[in-house]
């Protein structure tokens, strides 16, 4: 772990790896240190904005370093249930990639309680960690200039959500009309880092 200094009002944690992040947000949330206020994580850093009044860039050092890290708890009052319909325009390919039926690719991406590692590339754009192994695709060899908003992708460890349209090169298996970004809301994001989410196929028999 390595505290840097970020200006006089927060400091950047550099740590080994994504678990470790993870990890550290979630002692920090369930036990926040004093004068720290918002944390933003991220792939391999942690950001605390504090308030220099009452703490400093050494207190914090010393309280990070001290602090024991825990696996995160499930999200107090349960996961989002992000209903999905698997018609993506790389659901077919993506199939083949893996080895595996349409059905099969389905079952294995509904499956998880996946987690919010982090959010980044565009406003309430999750990155969710949790995904089957044997799902972890590339990023497509030319990026699309336009995804629409809602589209379900996977691309590497992490799945997610495209929360407005924007252009994108990660695989895309399927869509929802959940609302998941409003600017207008408090918070505009529902997935903020923390919060666990399952995908539920909406074309599955009941």
């Amino acid at each position: 772990m390595r505290v840097l200094r970020c200006g006089v009002r927060a400091v950047l944690v550099e740590l080994d790896d994504l678990d470790q992040v993870t990890r550290l947000h979630a002692a920090l949330t369930d036990h926040p240190l004093p004068g720290v206020g918002e944390l933003v994580p991220a792939a391999r850093t942690l950001l605390l904005r504090y308030d220099p009044a009452l703490t400093d860039h050494d207190r914090l050092g010393a309280a990070l370093t001290a602090l024991p890290l825990r696996d995160p708890e499930r999200t107090a009052g349960g996961a989002v249930v992000v209903p999905v319909r698997y018609d993506g325009a790389d659901l077919g390919d993506a199939a083949r990639h893996t080895g595996l039926s349409v059905a099969e690719l389905i079952a294995r991406h509904t499956a998880p309680t996946y987690r919010v590692a982090f959010c980044g590339f565009a406003p309430g754009f999750a990155y969710l960690t949790g995904l089957d192994p044997v799902l972890r695709l590339p990023r497509r060899a030319a990026p699309r200039t336009r995804v629409p908003a809602g589209a379900l992708a996977v691309a590497g460890e992490f799945t997610g959500v495209y929360p407005r349209e924007s252009p994108g090169g990660w695989q895309l298996l399927g869509s929802t009309a959940a609302v998941l970004w409003d600017p207008t809301a408090d918070p505009p994001s529902r997935l903020t880092p923390g919060t666990t989410v399952r995908f539920v196929d909406v074309a599955a028999p009941r």
